[in-house]
């Protein structure tokens, strides 16, 4: 795919995404993922109010979670393989019949036994499993539309996708409850399926899949008989011994995430307002979503590594002010401040991730790093409820502290990553 001239634009950095992708590519991918966003909130939504069983709802919305961390990685694998077309169609239309099947059983069981419990699980898990995997296979085409472009293209356009993702996952949850609230439970789901055939096939198609060549078109040197230059590329399969580190980044930051909502339910439930830590938990969404932004402008000699180191010790200090407050007002504050660091420290794991990933297998690095995130929200926020409700709020927020202490551990070991691309 020929790469167009990008022409300068009065939007400075963020003006050559459209310019690159198209003026539709950022509307419609940001749509597109928001269903992601609200089937777990939506499963548990519905689930508890037909069955009346908080405890069943929980079990649901961990079976998409469980299915999402499992899918996303094969739905990449087959993405790499087979071209993000097919599979982001196909996966869409399986999505929506699952979500169909979800909302159907939860209204047409004549009551919630074992088996029929069962079969909306089994449902549920397969709305996890077949959700199409909109931010990490948009951040693949990003990659390979700015090979080649301007210097900082590539973290302008990641800091542009963690936004968009950090937005959705504050919308999302709040239009479901929304619209549950407001109309009726099965709603939410329902909007999901539409925006799942609706945006998810127009991303499908929209010409930037072009970008991104699949394996089973790659030509085959040998087979053609040219000769094969054995050289270390970024992208070469060496570097698999690397690809944990930002996976392990993402397992730290999901575990950071799901550790403060849930230690935010404990700390707002003193307050008799435990159905308003979503409210609480948005403030440190929108700051980090505003900071993802700011990475584009870090200077460019500031190499990943540094960035991650940086923003994750900003993560590790500011997390420790999470024991000061006793009142909503100085949480609000404190958490709008600890935002600040997230942002960039997630730009800057999926850099790493772009940088350490075999080129012929970065759908499937992508979609690993998403699984990571899920797999570390559950983690976080099993420990720090156990730790909540043994001891009170406090203890729960030293699972965040723990965390954000990972994460800039993970930083140090990072320094090599980009040392050794570089030296290349």
């Amino acid at each position: 795919m020929t790469l167009p001239a990008v022409p300068a634009s009065r939007l400075g950095r963020y003006g050559r995404l459209p310019a690159l992708a198209g003026p539709s590519f950022l509307t419609i991918g940001f749509f597109a993922r928001l269903p992601l966003a609200m089937l777990t909130v939506g499963a548990l939504t519905l689930v508890t109010a037909v069955s009346g069983s908080v405890a069943t709802g929980g079990f649901a919305a961990g079976a998409v979670g469980v299915g999402s961390a499992l899918g996303a990685p094969l739905l990449g694998y087959l993405a790499d393989r087979t071209g993000q077309r097919p599979v982001l169609l196909i996966s869409a239309i399986l999505n929506t019949i699952a979500i169909a099947l979800v909302v159907t059983a939860s209204y047409t069981v004549p009551d919630f036994t074992a088996t029929s419990t069962a079969l909306i699980l089994g449902a549920a898990f397969g709305m996890g499993l077949t959700c199409p995997q909109i931010g990490p296979l948009a951040r693949v085409r990003w990659i390979a539309l700015t090979r080649g472009t301007q210097r900082g293209d590539l973290d302008t356009a990641l800091s542009y996708e963690s936004t968009a993702d950090e937005l959705t996952f504050v919308l999302g949850p709040a239009l479901v409850g929304l619209l549950a609230s407001v109309i009726a439970p099965w709603l939410p789901l329902t909007l999901a399926a539409v925006l799942t055939v609706i945006m998810v096939s127009a991303f499908a198609v929209h010409p930037t899949v072009q970008a991104v060549v699949p394996l089973s078109r790659r030509p085959h040197p040998a087979r053609e008989g040219e000769p094969i230059v054995h050289r270390r590329e970024p992208g070469s399969r060496r570097f698999w011994l690397l690809v944990p580190l930002p996976v392990l980044g993402m397992v730290a930051m999901g575990t950071f995430f799901g550790s403060t909502q849930t230690a935010l339910i404990a700390f707002a439930g003193e307050f008799g307002a435990a159905t308003s830590a979503g409210l609480l938990y948005a403030v440190m969404g929108l700051s980090s979503a505003a900071a993802a932004l700011s990475v584009a402008y870090w200077p460019a000699r500031l190499s990943a590594s540094f960035r991650w180191i940086i923003s994750a010790g900003g993560m590790s200090l500011l997390s420790l002010f999470l024991f000061i407050p006793q009142e909503v007002p100085l949480m609000l504050l404190v958490l709008f401040v600890l935002g600040i660091p997230v942002g960039p420290t997630m730009v800057t794991i999926f850099s790493i991730g772009s940088l350490v990933a075999p080129k012929e297998l970065m759908g499937t690095v992508m979609t690993l790093l998403a699984s990571g995130i899920v797999a570390g929200t559950a983690i976080g926020a099993a420990v720090a409820g156990t730790l909540a409700e043994a001891n009170g709020f406090s203890a729960a927020f030293v699972v965040p502290v723990a965390a954000a202490g990972a994460l800039l551990v993970l930083g140090f070991v990072s320094l090599a990553v980009p040392r050794q691309h570089q030296s290349d």
